[in-house]
């Protein structure tokens, strides 16, 4: 590769090994990922359309050409990067791994039918076809129905006062609750008191009686027919016809999403449930675990093929792709299993045990943090199935921080020495052994040992709080206690529960919202999803920055207020781009391409508010900078500079101000908002809660975000964080490890105390490898006192 300029690269020259595991290394932001995917996959890509049809190439999704004046020698690239499940909810594991085509298949053509029952084509199997889904719910498999504990959430209330929240307020209420007095039902009774029967009608019944209502003193003065309007019909007219988005939230207060009656959930249509394969119906055989399936597709397809053939060759090729889940560790995924529930990590090593039985030559695999997210017990089999990708005559090129992966690379690609403006180099290139001696690597120090790790403060808890009878998808009537006042790390392989009882049970716990003052989720979603929504915006720093040029003597002597320095209002922003920055430029046959805006430039903003300035730079300047270059601009604005220190101390430095948040990583979008947390300087005891703080981060910036994170705790704060990270777990203060295993296998405290006891744990797929960083890193092994 020569001259690669992609984002920070700074006319990089390299030469990479084919037929190799490549690691590409280096702090957050130092330009890995536009070397190995915004450069080498981009142009892979690239000379990939160009080889296809004019008019074929309209219906992709073409990438631009990246800048790079030479790449020789590169091979045909499949990019394998980490995204969050799908948002579709039709999405599922078999659809990711195309195992659903086989199972659908298998019942088609080998399927037991009902008596004179015709047979079914593959797509009738399918909850996403026409053919396939259940007329009731669409194929979701579930359906928004009411329920009576939401209708009447007091039953020790009458009708008379109110005892059905659903039913509309003011005149329409009394109305209805005339209605009924008009019906014989005695609305002054308690709910709980009246005939199951007459319950039943007021909730559920789909009969509209008109009722003569006589003249009330104070209320009516003419009698009128009154129609009835039973719980349920007017939630459900509500949602289907309200126009007030107001009305329509507070009906679906009253709904909840339940199985659908008539499809069990499936989402099919009853003659496709109807046909069985080995005495079960496709919906029970999606609902089974993969390592169970397994045991009921293997018996066939061991059968003699010759008398048996359709169902021997379909079982035989599906027995050997499921085999390869297995050996990546996901046998407690299910086929039905929905894609919004998979986390990252889970969905990357799908789609790479997809790839590992395409059976592809030759070709150049882009992985973006394979590891990430994984256990260390889960990490091990994924680099097991990376090596028979490259024993098949592949290449591998992955973005990764996890050393252990490093240690086993043919190749590493070191790249920095810092983030952003201050990274873009190729420090090294070569086998692992040779990155010792390079001393501007940061890397280096981690991999060879010579950094000190944080140690764990050993902090003792001051109080507990107590969670019991914990039932929420795997875990089942579990008792734990989280520790107040100190670091906690929740800890078990992939599929044990962790993020289920961090980011749900706790987020959500009623004890947990009475024993703080405020509990703060912070999670890898992005903090906008616009161009629009930039740093500067979202830690609310750009309000201070507008108020300041607002203030200068030329805004005023002008009229300018605060608003005008947005690039979202029509007063200040450039008309010609719509304070974008820059237009969409269609190029037909070509990849669509965005230029610079010919009126501002990219500068977003119009010619007269850009002649505003405050010491010597305009708000566009201001916006360009990297938090690094405005501290120095800002010091002297209180709001503005805390926001910048907070941001330099979790590592983001190297970020421009105005970078748009569609250009985030997961891990920067996290930080971010911890830095937003960290600039509120608020008393109280408030609980943090963070899924997978590290992952995606190097070391160094492991480091920083951990300092954060225990300043937090210092300041009185209590902090549980989901995590792999050995050298964070080890930092902690406290471990609570579920497991043992993943799915239906996990779901249960293994061991629950300091680090150091953890570690000696029996039966925890986390002891040993804690175990081995410990004595790594020469932490003290004896129990905290009181452990």
């Amino acid at each position: 590769m020569r001259g690669a300029a992609e984002h920070n690269l700074r006319n990089v020259d390299v030469d990479i090994p084919r037929d190799a595991l490549v690691v590409f290394t280096g702090v957050s932001g130092s330009g890995k990922s536009s070397l190995a995917f915004g450069t080498l996959y981009a142009e892979a890509q690239r000379r990939y359309f160009e080889s296809v049809a004019p008019y074929a190439r309209r219906l992709l999704q073409q990438v631009g050409a990246p800048h790079v004046q030479e790449i020789t020698g590169l091979p045909p690239a499949v990019a394998l990067q980490q995204r969050r499940g799908a948002p579709s909810s039709r999405s599922t594991v078999g659809t990711i791994t195309t195992l659903s085509n086989l199972v659908r298949m298998l019942y088609s053509r080998a399927g037991t039918y009902p008596p004179g029952a015709p047979q079914l084509p593959a797509e009738a199997f399918s909850p996403n076809t026409v053919a396939g889904a259940c007329p009731r719910c669409h194929g979701l498999g579930e359906v928004h129905d009411v329920a009576e504990d939401l209708l009447v959430p007091d039953p020790s209330l009458s009708i008379r006062d109110g005892a059905i929240a659903a039913w509309p307020g003011a005149w329409q209420g009394a109305n209805l609750r005339s209605v009924v007095a008009g019906l014989g039902i005695d609305i002054d009774r308690p709910w709980r008191r009246l005939r199951k029967k007459d319950r039943d009608w007021l909730l559920y019944t789909d009969e509209q009686p008109s009722v003569l209502v006589e003249p009330e003193r104070d209320r009516i003065d003419y009698g009128y027919y009154g129609k009835f309007w039973s719980a349920r019909k007017h939630v459900m007219h509500v949602l289907a016809d309200s126009k007030s988005e107001r009305m329509r939230e507070r009906a679906m207060r009253f709904v909840r999403s339940v199985p659908c009656p008539e499809c069990g959930g499936s989402g099919l249509r009853p003659e496709a449930l109807a046909v069985t394969f080995a005495g079960r119906s496709i919906a029970e055989l999606n609902g089974l675990s993969l390592a169970e399936l397994v045991t009921v597709l293997r018996p066939v397809a061991e059968l003699p093929p010759e008398t048996h053939e359709v169902e021997v060759r379909i079982c035989t090729d599906l027995v050997s792709r499921i085999e390869v889940l297995l050996d990546l560790g996901l046998g407690y995924l299910s086929l039905g299993r929905r894609s919004t529930t998979l986390s990252p990590g889970e969905a990357q090593r799908l789609r790479i045990a997809t790839q590992l039985r395409s059976g592809l030559f030759g070709v150049v695999y882009v992985l973006d943090e394979p590891s990430a997210g994984l256990h260390p017990a889960d990490a091990e089999p994924l680099l097991d199935v990376l090596d028979r990708l490259k024993a098949s005559g592949n290449s591998l090129f992955v973005v990764e921080h996890d050393l252990d992966v490093v240690r086993r690379a043919d190749w590493v690609v070191d790249i920095g020495p810092g983030a952003g403006e201050g990274g873009g180099r190729v420090l090294y290139s070569g086998p692992v052994a040779g990155l010792e001696e390079v001393a501007d690597s940061v890397t280096s120090g981690y991999l060879f040992g010579r950094t000190e790790p944080v140690r764990s403060r050993g902090r003792e808890p001051q109080g507990r709080l107590q969670l019991r009878g914990v039932t929420r998808h795997n875990l089942r009537d579990l008792d734990v206690d989280v520790p107040l006042c100190v670091l906690t790390a929740v800890t078990g392989v992939s599929g044990s529960g962790k993020s289920t009882l961090v980011s749900q049970v706790l987020a959500e716990d009623p004890a947990a919202q009475e024993s703080f003052d405020r509990v703060v989720i912070v999670d890898q979603r992005p903090i906008g999803r616009t161009p629009r929504s930039n740093l500067a915006t979202y830690t609310g720093m750009f309000d201070a920055v507008r108020k300041l040029f607002a203030s200068t003597d030329e805004a005023r002597a002008r009229g300018y207020t605060a608003g005008r320095f947005s690039f979202n209002v029509p007063e200040g922003r450039c008309e010609t781009c719509q304070g974008e920055g820059f237009v969409e430029v269609e190029l037909m046959f070509l990849p669509g391409t965005y230029a610079p805006c010919p009126t501002c430039h990219g500068a977003r903003y119009n010619a007269e508010t850009l002649e505003v300035t405050y010491r010597g730079r305009t708000v566009a300047d201001v916006l360009a900078m990297s938090v690094d270059e405005a501290t120095e601009l800002l010091a002297d604005v209180p709001a503005a500079a805390r926001s910048l220190a907070t941001l330099q101390e979790v590592g983001l430095g190297y970020l421009r101000l105005g970078q748009p948040a569609t250009e985030l990583s997961g891990g920067e979008a996290q930080r971010i908002k911890l830095a937003s947390e960290l600039q509120r300087a608020r008393r109280g005891h408030t609980l943090y809660l963070l899924d997978e703080p590290t992952a995606g981060l190097h070391p160094a910036d492991i480091r920083l975000l951990l300092d954060q994170l225990h300043r937090l705790v210092d300041a009185g704060n209590t902090v549980v964080l989901v995590e792999h990270d050995l050298d964070t777990i080890a930092s902690a203060d406290w471990v609570i490890d579920l497991g043992p295993g993943g799915g239906d296998a996990g779901g249960r405290v293994v061991a629950t105390g300091p680090p150091a006891e953890v570690a000696r744990a029996a039966g925890s797929a986390t002891a040993p490898y804690l175990a081995a960083r410990l004595e790594l890193t020469g932490h003290v092994s004896e129990p905290a006192p009181g452990g």
